[in-house]
């Protein structure tokens, strides 16, 4: 999990899992050049260094996994009624500051009371520009399947939606657009496990189910089971900052999805026909019993957020309740999926 708040001129790393970014406000007047600096340190460094940082004169600093995209990617949870980890093993410290800041100085002087070494700085000159605009340049439409799009809200006036002329009318006679910002919380629908279930959700939903989205994050699957022909949708997630961003994207979608904390009477909702989970291998094995007892007779569950070589572990986990085979397979990502027996 990454958290965030509102952020100064920052990275824009987008996945299931948003950077922290705290920031110095500059006041009013002109945007001045700024410079970059980025340090990489450990997890119990990380937001000392973030503090020091802003205290000694930074105008930003975002935290970010530095293994994001890669096989040592770690996306943050606990398991349920527990409070998630704080940072990463690796995290990689953003820091801005005015171009006529004694940068050297100031982080020098976070360094020493963060411990950290200062041997592995990278900096960089940030030309000035509209940072809204830049940040949004960078976000486009995203092809899910013939029919579904991620649209962000900036772009749904003007989006033109593809001919679906060829396509089974029968399933087929609208484009669906999922309206979806980046940055409010993880699950923005570029990582290949979001794009794997919703492919599932596009290719299996045939109108009429309850969908459980456990571990919802921005709430993608559960707007996107409702805009699909899904009777009824929850999410769950034990963050809260994901839920405030998935009731903002239901309504930004006008869908009636409903989101909650993993409390003993959300975990234990009428069964439901599909129960879609986007997590990490760990969790879900832990959580075979329950998403098990969710499931209705006859149900079917999807599963994603799991490494090609994690698939076996998965699967046994759940050989109990369910037979389940790959459904699909993307960048070393595996989606997982079968009915109950």
């Amino acid at each position: 999990m990454r958290h965030s708040c509102a952020a100064a001129p920052a990275s824009t790393t987008s996945s299931k899992n948003s950077p922290t970014t705290r920031r110095n406000d500059p006041g009013p007047g002109p945007e001045p050049a700024l410079r970059g600096v980025t340090l990489i340190v450990s997890a119990e460094q990380a937001e000392t260094l973030s503090d020091a940082l802003l205290l000694y004169g930074a105008l930003s600093v975002d935290i970010a996994d530095q293994d994001f995209a890669t096989a040592d990617e770690r996306l943050l949870y606990a398991e349920p009624f527990d409070a998630p980890d704080t940072f990463w093993p690796r995290n990689r410290v953003n820091a801005l500051f005015h171009d006529d800041a004694d940068v050297a100085a100031c982080v020098a002087r976070a360094c020493a009371e963060a411990g950290v070494e200062k041997t592995s700085i990278e900096t960089d000159t940030v030309e000035d520009r509209d940072w809204l605009q830049s940040s949004r340049e960078q976000f486009q439409p995203i092809k899910i399947s013939e029919r579904l799009w991620i649209v962000p809200s900036w772009l749904e006036a003007d989006w033109q939606a593809p001919s679906l002329d060829g396509f089974d009318k029968t399933r087929y006679s609208l484009p669906v657009a999922l309206v979806l910002d980046p940055g409010l919380a993880f699950g923005s629908g570029e990582h290949p496990t979001t794009q794997l279930c919703l492919r599932w959700l596009d290719e299996n939903l045939r109108g009429g189910e309850s969908v459980l989205d456990y571990g919802c994050g921005s709430g993608i699957l559960a707007i996107a089971a409702m805009k699909l022909g899904a009777r009824s949708a929850i999410g769950i997630d034990i963050d809260p900052n994901a839920l405030v961003a998935s009731r903002y994207n239901a309504v930004q979608n006008r869908v009636d999805a409903r989101f909650s904390l993993p409390t003993l009477e959300a975990e234990a909702p009428a069964p439901m026909d599909v129960v879609v989970a986007n997590i990490l291998a760990n969790p879900l094995i832990a959580l075979a019993p329950l998403l098990a007892q969710v499931t209705a007779a006859s149900g079917k569950i999807v599963l994603s957020g799991i490494l090609s070589n994690q698939a076996g572990a998965v699967a046994a986990a759940y050989q109990p309740w369910f037979e389940l085979h790959a459904a699909g397979q993307e960048e070393g990502w595996v989606c997982l999926s079968g009915q109950k027996l």
